[in-house]
C-alpha cells in the first residue's frame, strides 16, 4: 500500500475514534476491509505520534484539543500574547524579503505589524491576511485560490496546493492548532492537512507563532513534527520544560513579553 493510501486511512480511524471517543480493533477490522494485525500496527503508529491511546481490545482518545471558534471571535483571545507574539515575529522579517503567511488569529498580528515594511511580497492562503495587508503600499500580497473553510478564512484544497507549488518564498510564518513534543504539529480539519503540509514545504525556514494555549495538545490530523520547525514565536506562559526540549531539538525559541 503506498503511504498516501496508508496515511488516509491513519486519518479515518483518526476520525472514527474522535467521533466516539474510542473503537475496537475488530470494528475497525470490519470498517477499512484490512486485518486486524493491520489495524494494530496503524494503531502503534498513532499511539506513537500521540494521537490515540492503545486500550485492550481497540483504542481512545487522549488529551484532545478542545474545539476552536472562528477566526475572527480568537482574535480577542489571549490578545495581549498574540500582540507581542506578533511583533516579535514581524521583527524576524526584513525589507524586500519574499514570505508566506497562513492562516489565523496569531498570524493576523503578524500582519498587522508588517504594514511599514518596503518591498515585502506576501503570500498568503488567508483572507484576513490579504485584508490586514491591502492598504500596505510598501507590500505585494499574493492570494492563492482554492476552497474557503469560512470559519477561518482561509482557502484550502487541491487548486491552493498547486498554486501553492509554484511559488517559493524566504520564511513560512504559520500557527498551529495544536503542538506536542510527542504528536507534533497537529490540525482538526483533515481537509486542510495536505494545504498545511504544502505550506510548510514552500521554505528552509519555518517560524511557528503559537501562545501557550497550544502545546501539549493533540488535534486528530498529524501534520509534522515539532523538529521541522526553524523558530517557535510563544509567550513567556509556556511551560519552561517544553521549550527547553525544544531547543534541544534544534528549535530557536523566541519568547514575546508584553509590553
Amino acid at each position: 500500500m503506498s503511504v498516501s493510501l496508508k496515511e488516509s486511512r491513519l486519518q479515518q480511524i483518526l476520525e472514527v475514534v474522535r467521533e466516539s471517543g474510542q473503537a475496537s480493533v475488530a470494528e475497525l477490522s470490519r470498517r477499512f476491509g484490512v486485518s486486524d494485525v493491520t489495524i494494530r500496527r496503524d494503531l502503534r503508529e498513532l499511539a506513537a505520534r500521540g494521537l490515540l491511546r492503545r486500550a485492550h481490545g481497540g483504542a481512545v482518545l487522549t488529551n484532545p484539543a478542545p474545539p476552536e471558534p472562528p477566526v475572527i471571535q480568537r482574535m480577542s483571545q489571549e490578545q495581549k500574547w498574540k500582540e507581542a507574539i506578533g511583533r516579535a515575529a514581524a521583527a524576524l522579517v526584513s525589507d524586500g524579503e519574499s514570505i508566506f503567511i497562513g492562516s489565523g488569529s496569531t498570524t493576523a498580528y503578524v500582519a498587522r505589524h508588517l504594514r511599514d515594511r518596503k518591498g515585502l511580497t506576501v503570500v498568503t492562503n488567508a483572507l484576513n491576511i490579504a485584508t490586514e495587508l491591502a492598504s500596505a503600499e510598501g507590500v505585494t500580497v499574493v492570494v492563492t485560490g482554492g476552497m474557503m473553510r469560512s470559519s477561518e478564512l482561509s482557502l484550502v484544497g487541491h487548486i491552493a496546493e498547486q498554486s501553492l507549488r509554484e511559488v517559493r518564498v524566504d520564511k513560512v510564518i504559520i500557527g498551529m492548532r495544536a503542538i506536542s513534543l510527542e504528536a507534533g504539529m497537529t490540525n482538526d480539519y483533515l481537509p486542510e492537512v495536505m494545504t498545511d503540509r504544502t505550506i510548510i514545504e514552500m521554505a528552509q525556514e519555518l517560524i511557528v507563532v503559537a501562545d501557550h494555549t497550544k502545546f501539549g495538545k493533540v488535534a486528530s490530523a498529524y501534520v509534522a513534527p515539532v523538529e521541522r520547525i526553524t523558530t517557535l514565536v510563544t509567550d513567556s506562559q509556556t511551560d519552561p520544560e517544553t521549550l527547553a526540549r525544544l531547543r534541544g531539538m534544534g528549535v530557536q525559541i523566541i519568547v514575546a513579553e508584553q509590553e
